[in-house]
């Protein structure tokens, strides 16, 4: 189990506090100080069973300072932004085996147990 987990973040918080009342320790991903390569969001994403567009927090001042809402920017464009500026990834990831979940709202990081 990991937990992509921004301490600064209330829900990723709420999240995390969630699986630990139910026993759990995940391996905590530090993802703003240590943002994940390009083949670790492949494979989240891949888990996630998403675009990398859907995993972006589009409201983040540097989204729109790169461009990104250009629909001609393929997946390896935005995947890279993501690796460069991890701000930029949605908040919580709960990976578990095979699957993972975006813990918005925090509730659902229990869909995977």
């Amino acid at each position: 189990m990991r937990y992509y987990h921004n301490p600064r973040c209330s829900k990723s918080r709420q999240a995390l506090e969630l699986l630990r009342e139910r026993g759990l320790s995940p391996e905590l991903i530090a993802y703003i100080d240590n943002p994940p390569d390009a083949a670790t969001l492949r494979v989240l994403l891949g888990k996630l069973g998403i675009a990398p567009r859907a995993l972006m927090r589009t409201g983040e001042a540097v989204y729109a300072e790169l461009g990104l809402e250009d629909a001609s920017l393929d997946d390896q464009a935005l995947i890279d932004a993501m690796v460069a500026h991890p701000i930029l990834i949605e908040r919580p990831i709960f990976e578990h085996g095979d699957r993972a979940v975006i813990g918005r709202p925090p509730e659902r990081v229990l869909e995977l147990l």
